[in-house]
């Protein structure tokens, strides 16, 4: 069972920080396509796209949490187990805080 939640919690923390990234068009893309008559009179050009992707942050942590944990004879009792405990900061936040930094500002950590 521990095992199971620890599973699920990487898996949510995995699909949250795909979903946190940042992305950027940084050229656009072009494709020329060849053209032939009977023999080829033009040379074909491919121009891909690039792009800037800036992740997230992730800080994975353990803490303390007492539970409910059924007992043999079917009562609960209290344990403290160690769960998972992790942190996302995303490209957006990250930027503010930098941008913050050098500006001497304080970071806005609101997170929306």
């Amino acid at each position: 069972m521990i095992k199971t939640a620890a599973i699920a919690a990487i898996a949510s923390a995995a699909a949250l920080g795909l979903s946190a990234c940042d992305v950027q068009k940084t050229q656009e893309g072009k494709v020329q396509a060849p053209r032939y008559d009977v023999s080829k009179t033009q040379a074909g050009q491919v121009q891909l796209p690039k792009y800037d992707v800036k992740g997230p942050d992730v800080q994975v942590s353990k803490e303390q949490k007492q539970v409910a944990v059924p007992d043999v004879d079917v009562h609960t009792e209290k344990k403290t187990i160690t769960v998972p405990k992790v942190d996302v900061t995303t490209a957006k936040e990250k930027e503010q805080k930098e941008r913050a930094a050098t500006m001497g500002a304080p970071a806005d950590t609101e997170k929306k």
